[in-house]
């Protein structure tokens, strides 16, 4: 059960409206590595997670990444507010507008819709982790390359935190990772899994 605190994260406070950066944010909401995926997969992972440590930080992360999922459609609606035809079709941002107006829709830089088929929740713990350290590595690239296109220093700011906790979540797995192993470890875990024996002939 979560509560929810109308506000967000961080403040998103655009002064001027840029549809071509809006654009290349979406990536962000839906696409491959964005922060629809990420609360997608560790919300759905934690139930299959064997230790309460696990539990808590897939949850903790994954509500987290709900909180960045207003944060970037702040971006995109504040980006795409009051536009002209003429803005629109100049910042190439017409191409989505004829679909979505200025609606938010999850979808990638290139419009392709949100698909859970980019992520993964297989129940093995460190297949899981392992998989989780290496989307938030993904998500803080797309916010590097994001960082690299966009000039507004609005923008920039909630981009910078949003790769910040990008660089703090990949921490977070990586030590959940090591008590995970640590305890699989005890057990010898690889070597025999009492869960798969021999089937009968």
């Amino acid at each position: 059960m979560w509560k929810y605190l109308k506000k967000l994260q961080y403040p998103v406070k655009i002064k001027t409206p840029n549809p071509a950066s809006a654009k290349l944010i979406l990536a962000q909401l839906g696409g491959p590595d964005g922060e629809m995926g990420a609360a997608t997969r560790y919300l759905n992972q934690r139930y299959a997670m064997p230790y309460d440590e696990g539990k808590a930080t897939l949850t903790d992360i994954g509500t987290e990444e709900l909180a960045h999922e207003e944060m970037i459609s702040a971006l995109v609606y504040q980006l795409t507010r009051n536009l002209t035809p003429k803005q629109i079709k100049e910042s190439g941002f017409d191409t989505y507008f004829i679909n979505h107006t200025t609606g938010i829709y999850p979808s990638d830089a290139n419009g392709t819709p949100f698909t859970a088929a980019t992520l993964q929740s297989t129940g093995d713990t460190i297949t899981d982790l392992f998989e989780d350290m290496a989307a938030e590595q993904k998500a803080r690239t797309t916010y590097d390359n994001i960082l690299r296109l966009v000039d507004d220093p609005d923008v920039r700011d909630v981009i910078k935190f949003l790769r910040e906790r990008e660089i703090v979540h990949f921490q977070r797995f990586g030590e959940t990772l090591r008590i995970a192993q640590e305890r699989l470890d005890s057990k010898n875990f690889y070597a025999f899994n009492p869960a798969f024996d021999t089937p009968r002939r």
